[in-house]
């Protein structure tokens, strides 16, 4: 007879689903548990850019998206033509984007808040101002080096990374709500929080 193995949940997937969708519901007064904002996925790109046609470069991105987030990323095309870049609309391999969804995407929020982030040099904290309409928050990484996944040979050609975390509820302040919970430093108009 062959047991069945239960796989744990991440940490932070319990996290959500034992405590904060309690405590989120009652500060935010909602009446209904299925309003409470919940992390629907995470979106990591990398812009080439300039150096699209270095293939050096290429693949030092790929592999840096590939080992910071353990999924393959895609290859993303341009959507409109940008002179100065010498970029044409349908271009393949201007960009490279990976989306976490589940499991993959509660561990790579736990790396990045609990590993990734203290790594930052005079970090007072992120940005309030990056939400959009849709109560979607996009956080830009500067440099790829603050992951220890990768090697001191990997942090040679440095690049920056875009991180989208797209929460389902519509509403900034229900988002950052959830963001704060999750263990994400917001800055304070005053100081450091």
């Amino acid at each position: 007879m062959v047991k069945e193995q239960t796989i744990a949940a991440p940490r932070m997937k319990a996290l959500y689903r034992d405590k904060l969708v309690k405590e989120l519901q009652a500060e935010l007064k909602l009446e209904n548990v299925h309003q409470v904002p919940k992390l629907e996925k995470i979106v990591v790109s990398v812009g080439i850019g300039k150096n699209k046609d270095d293939k050096r470069h290429y693949e030092v991105v790929r592999n840096t998206v590939t080992k910071v987030t353990g999924q393959v990323p895609v290859d993303r095309m341009a959507k409109k033509s940008i002179a100065t870049f010498k970029i044409r609309r349908g271009m393949n391999r201007v960009g490279l984007s990976v989306t976490l969804r589940g499991a993959r995407m509660y561990e790579f929020l736990d790396r990045l808040v609990n590993v990734a982030m203290p790594r930052i040099r005079d970090f007072h904290g992120v940005s309030v101002k990056a939400f959009d309409k849709a109560g979607n928050y996009n956080l830009g990484i500067s440099e790829q080096s603050i992951f220890p996944e990768l090697s001191f040979e990997e942090t040679q050609l440095l690049h920056g990374l875009q991180v989208t975390f797209v929460i389902s509820g519509g509403d900034a302040a229900y988002s950052r709500a959830l963001l704060e919970k999750f263990g994400i430093p917001f800055e304070k108009e005053g100081g450091v929080r």
